[in-house]
Order: structure tokens, then sequence, then C-alpha cells
């Protein structure tokens, strides 16, 4: 499986080569890195009506996302335990190749949360976390859509488009002003979503390594140790944040 691209998806937008996604992290990085000195002496930009449209699209893009993962995977009869990637050009394996591949594209729009950080001179959010978080999962996700579009992949696109409702939801809402910062009081229990996702995705996948599972060992390999690293860079960013930071 990871000599041979598949080939329904290999000819959509930003698949077939890893030109595209290298140099859309090449943009990234340079934007991450001479942006603020740029913005050094520019006035920081308000965007107030673009972020609440953003992030709006966002959470709906979420939404329909994470509805075609759950529905598709229940009308094809996923399991939850061991998937492995159906190939086929039938309905359903086309419209969970599709999902994944709006998953991945997801990733690309999700740059601009960066760009937006930057541009409202907020440098302090564009933590390594933010950049390394935004950055591999450009790849990670290329690489899946590339090669296994479906099997266990659905689980994590469907956890995590679940929680990024409720992340941009979370965002539109800071986003119309200081009077809501009274009702962003959950903040924190969002953090510790995103943890539980991280959690649920590294036993998932580990699990996977000790059965006899027809879904790639590489994959399952390289997501359980990715996970892993978010999971130490959250945890932390929530001691920093609300047990430090309380204190």
């Amino acid at each position: 499986v990871f000599c041979f691209s598949d080939p329904r998806t290999d000819p959509w937008p930003l698949v077939y080569s890893p030109l595209p996604v290298t140099l859309l992290f090449a943009s990234y990085l340079f934007v991450v890195a001479l942006g603020p000195f740029y913005m050094r002496k520019q006035k920081p930009l308000k965007l107030r009506s673009l972020l609440i449209a953003y992030n709006i699209a966002m959470m709906i893009l979420s939404s329909y996302m994470f509805y075609e993962f759950l529905v598709t995977s229940v009308l094809a009869n996923y399991s939850y335990l061991c998937q492995p990637v159906d190939y086929s050009r039938s309905e359903l394996g086309m419209r969970m190749a599709r999902v994944c591949w709006w998953f991945f594209f997801s990733k690309v729009i999700e740059l601009l949360d960066t760009v937006f950080f930057i541009l409202r001179k907020k440098q302090e959010q564009v933590t390594f976390l933010h950049v390394y978080h935004h950055g591999t999962m450009l790849f990670n996700w290329w690489s899946g859509v590339k090669y296994v579009p479906g099997g266990q992949a659905f689980f994590i696109g469907m956890l995590n488009s679940f929680v990024h409702i409720f992340m941009y939801g979370y965002y539109a809402l800071a986003s119309l002003g200081p009077q809501m910062h009274h009702y962003l009081w959950w903040k924190r229990y969002l953090t510790i979503m995103q943890l539980c996702q991280f959690v649920a995705i590294a036993a998932h996948s580990s699990y996977n390594l000790f059965t006899e599972c027809p879904f790639p060992d590489g994959f399952n390999t390289a997501v359980s140790l990715y996970i892993l690293s978010l999971i130490a860079l959250f945890l932390h960013f929530y001691c920093r944040t609300y047990i430090k930071g309380k204190q």
C-alpha cells in the first residue's frame, strides 16, 4: 500500500505530487518567519467581519465532514476496531474517499488561522505547538488521502471534525468582541476535549498494531507516535495555561 498511491484519489487537486503541499508548507513557514517583521511597523488589523465569516464557515465545514464520516461509516458498516481501506469505486467507497479529501483540504484552509494571528499582531498565539500542529497535519493527511483514503483513518477525521465544530464555534463567539468573553468560560474544557480526542486516536491506532488488521502497520505506527507528540505538547500547554497560570 505504501508503494502504490490510490488511483481513485491520485488525480484530485493537491494529491498527485508532494510538490504542491511542500510549496504550501514552505510558504507557510515563510509567512510565520517574516510576517511579524512586516507587521512590526504596521497597526494590527481588526478583521472582525472576516474572522466571524471564516470561523462560521469552518464550523459548517467541520459539521459537514463529521456528518459524512459518521453516516458513510454507518452505511458501509465500518468496524471501529479494524477497518481496511475500501479501494473499490463503489458509491460508499468513493463517498468516504471524498470526505477524506475534504478533511485534508480543510487542513490547507486552517493555515489561515496563523495568518490571521500575525495580521492581528497576536504573535503570542503563534507558538511552536500551533505551527507544528498545522504544518504536520498538512503532510499527514496528504499521505492519508494519497495512500489510504478511508479505512482506519476515518476515525481520526470523524473525531477531529467533531472537536473542530466546538473549536471554531468558540473562535466565532470570541471574534464577536469583548462582550462575549463572559460566555467563553469553557475554553479549558475545549482543551480537555482535544486531549481526550488524542488519547482516543492513540488507543485506536496502537490497538491495531497488536491485532491482525489488514490496514498498514506503518500508518498506525506513524499516527501513534505523532499523536503521542501532540499529547505531550497539549498537556504542557494545559499545565502552563490552566494550572501554573491560575497560580
